[in-house]
């Protein structure tokens, strides 16, 4: 029998923001066993891996490395030689200044198969996310990329910099704070102009990125005045005059704005990218089967009893047309049996499997739902009194007699299936009784607490870097307080919560906090909106 044979992706990730992961990056992540990867990466990325993966951390944070070279190196061998497929990780391309050239180099020496999939370098990102063309057919037709954390102690260099200083028209140094006055130093010596315009950009393609600009005799005095901290790129020449016409992503409404996202796929939340924010995922639930298929077998085996199914969310429609085909039926035994939808998502996850939506109540809510069956109830001019369960549209009782019937008979004869979670509100299923009706709320899926840590959102919600804190229901922040732990209130006081319905916002309310967005329809699409006009607004 043969041992299945591993292969190592050298994978570059790109400068940080996660669009900037190519489709081939992503694939590698998807499809590998063990992940090796870097500090300076958008953590989001991770969020593509398998959730059974390995996740080994290499450290490489400006000169705290969690492991050694050869360390990283010797890993990468043995990972692969248990068979298992590895995505070394990196920032930028492996093979700029990314010692993925020492790492083929191992890995070829153990007679290890291995890709490299080239990612954006910083080198290039950076200055485009200033407004800074790195070639110009006006300015400049060549440029050159170097490393900027060179001991400049010693007696020899490695860099030529009396070739450098003129032998290109921009000059790039990536990691390049630590040693800025004596960078700048060695350039002017070598016949650089010193008033070259220079542009220093930290944390580029990021929300926190921040770009200062001066001339190659002041720019070291700027760098320390600024207070500017690794890790940065630093562009040099006449190119950087451009940013003043040239700057986009610093001008996008939504710049520097940072939004939790504590829901599983952050689908809906798409206009704040587009304007400029990023999403920070953190899902505080996960969507899983019911403990057991008791209550819902019981009514799909009786389904055609039923004369409306009230889907409240996209996953109770997924969860129990899954079911449903596993007992051996299909949409066809839906026949007769009127559909109502809660949200205009969830009609179209309904559409989706060609079954017509029939009633939507205009407000996203029990109460909402309630008058949507009583308005509708009244078109049909009938105190919903069924012929019988086919034909259970048709009206025996006319307008003057319905205007008559006690409240307590109004949905007499009606029989409702409610598939939906595991906790939910009691509202609409004790109204349906009271007003008549049968309801059976079967349990169709659990939202349960995904196995999470929080220690980098921690960091980030102390340093500031989070603006907005999203939460869709009072599960989403309830978990995300037991997952955060001690102190989850504090890091959440100067941050803006943004929630979708009153329940949630009662549950903030409870822990001592604020909400300060809430759309008056529950939808993300409105939430998103709410956002966007109290970002452009401060």
């Amino acid at each position: 029998m043969n041992e299945k044979k591993g292969r190592v992706y050298l994978v570059g990730a790109g400068p940080g923001d996660i669009g900037l992961l190519t489709v081939k990056g992503m694939k590698c992540l998807q499809r590998a066993d063990a992940v090796v990867y870097d500090f300076h990466l958008n953590a989001q990325v991770l969020n593509y891996i398998k959730h059974d993966a390995e996740f080994i951390y290499a450290g490489k944070r400006g000169g705290h490395h969690t492991m050694t070279q050869d360390e990283i190196n010797k890993i990468l061998v043995e990972k692969a030689k248990e068979g298992k497929v590895v995505c070394r990780l990196k920032g930028g391309d492996p093979f700029v200044f990314g010692r993925g050239g020492e790492e083929a180099e191992a890995l070829y020496e153990n007679n290890i198969d291995f890709e490299v999939v080239p990612g954006v370098s910083s080198a290039v990102a950076a200055p485009a996310y200033a407004g800074i063309p790195i070639t110009h057919r006006g300015y400049s037709s060549s440029f050159a990329v170097i490393p900027g954390y060179e001991d400049m102690t010693k007696e020899e260099s490695a860099i030529d910099w009396a070739k450098l200083a003129t032998g290109a028209g921009t000059l790039i140094f990536l990691m390049a704070v630590k040693n800025m006055d004596v960078l700048v130093k060695k350039l002017m010596e070598n016949g650089r102009n010193p008033d070259t315009p220079v542009a220093v950009i930290r944390w580029g393609t990021r929300p926190d990125q921040k770009t200062i600009t001066g001339t190659l005799r002041d720019i070291a005095g700027i760098v320390k005045e600024k207070d500017i901290k690794p890790p940065a790129v630093m562009v040099i020449g006449e190119v950087v005059k451009l940013r003043k016409k040239l700057m986009w992503y610093e001008k996008k409404p939504m710049f520097g704005h940072r939004v939790l996202v504590t829901r599983e796929h952050a689908g809906g939340f798409e206009p704040l990218e587009d304007l400029g924010a990023e999403m920070i995922e953190f899902p505080t639930i996960e969507i899983a089967p019911p403990g057991n298929y008791n209550e819902l077998d019981s009514a799909i085996n009786k389904i055609e009893a039923y004369n409306w199914i009230i889907f409240t969310s996209g996953n109770g429609v997924k969860y129990f047309l899954k079911r449903l085909m596993e007992k051996d039926k299909d949409i066809r035994d839906l026949k007769g049996i009127r559909i109502c939808a809660i949200g205009t998502k969830t009609a179209a996850e309904i559409k989706r499997y060609g079954i017509k939506v029939d009633l939507m109540p205009e407000e996203f809510n029990a109460e909402g739902l309630i008058e949507a069956f009583l308005k509708d109830c009244r078109m049909q001019d009938t105190g919903y009194k069924m012929q019988d369960k086919k034909n259970h549209a048709s009206c025996i009782v006319h307008h003057e007699s319905y205007l008559q019937t006690p409240n307590s008979e109004l949905f007499k004869g009606m029989k409702f299936l409610l598939p939906r979670a595991e906790k939910a509100r009691e509202v609409f299923p004790e109204k349906v009784r009271e007003l008549g009706g049968e309801i059976d709320i079967p349990v169709t899926y659990r939202t349960v607490k995904p196995e999470m840590h929080g220690k980098r959102l921690k960091r980030f919600l102390k340093e500031g870097r989070i603006s907005v804190a999203t939460f869709t229901s009072a599960s989403t922040f309830d978990n995300f307080m037991e997952i955060i732990g001690e102190d989850a209130d504090e890091l959440l006081r100067d941050v803006a919560i943004a929630v979708i319905g009153p329940v949630t916002a009662r549950a903030v309310e409870k822990a001592g906090l604020k909400v300060q967005i809430m759309p008056e329809t529950a939808t993300i699409e409105a939430m998103v909106e709410e956002i966007i006009k109290w970002a452009t607004e401060r």
